[in-house]
């Protein structure tokens, strides 16, 4: 299989690609810094050095052609501003699918947010925060309208740098809890190995359920 993954310098990105190329799997992710090319490779992951805020939909299908999948895990980052989050979160997204579907990449996999909805309300009185969860509801959504395109959106707890359990609760609501970012990178893994995720919407914490048997429940 390969996959190719926006946003491949994250945390949960570096992770996945590690766990797709230990495995041999072809891995690429996309990275606006070159100077992070080097812990792409350290991963077993190719570099492709392209800016999704200036690239045009043809410029990023031109590097996912042969793709089996394509992973969505950019993000604006907590030190941006609402502007941003709308550039990276909703349109960097939208622009992944439509290059995903011009180069004809059949799956497509988003790391989306709990709460995640064009509607939020106004969350703690924080306007960013606010527009960074409209943002992510937007992109989803759109995502999964698009029924030639087989989605899954995965909306994780709070993220922690714990070491991974490889045991999950995964449900529609599952409540506020965190999860460790090893463990969301190990769901990603499964959810691009099992066929029953296309078409699904769901969050995923920590739990006491093993990760594949928490997916086909």
């Amino acid at each position: 299989m390969r996959v190719v993954i926006a946003g491949g310098h994250g945390k949960i990105a570096l992770i996945l690609e590690r766990l797709l190329s230990q495995r041999g799997d072809s891995v690429a992710g996309i990275i606006r810094n070159p100077a992070h090319s080097e812990d792409l490779e350290k991963a077993g992951a190719e570099a492709i050095v392209l800016d999704l805020e200036e690239s045009s939909v043809h410029e990023v299908a031109a590097h996912l052609r042969g793709a089996d999948a394509v992973v969505f895990a950019a993000g604006a980052g907590p030190g941006s501003g609402a502007a941003r989050k709308e550039t990276v979160d909703r349109d960097a997204a939208i622009l992944l699918a439509d290059a995903a579907q011009e180069a004809e990449v059949p799956r497509y996999v988003m790391i989306s947010a709990m709460g995640a909805d064009e509607e939020a309300p106004d969350e703690a009185g924080d306007p960013v925060f606010v527009a960074y969860l409209r943002a992510k509801g937007a992109a989803d959504e759109d995502i999964r309208r698009r029924g030639d395109l087989d989605s899954t959106i995965v909306r994780p707890g709070l993220l922690t740098d714990d070491a991974g359990t490889g045991r999950v609760k995964i449900a529609s609501d599952t409540g506020r809890d965190s999860i460790p970012r090893a463990d969301v990178a190990a769901v990603l893994l499964a959810v691009l190995d099992t066929r029953e995720t296309v078409g699904q919407t769901f969050e995923v914490i920590s739990g006491d359920t093993p990760i594949a048997d928490a997916l086909t429940a």
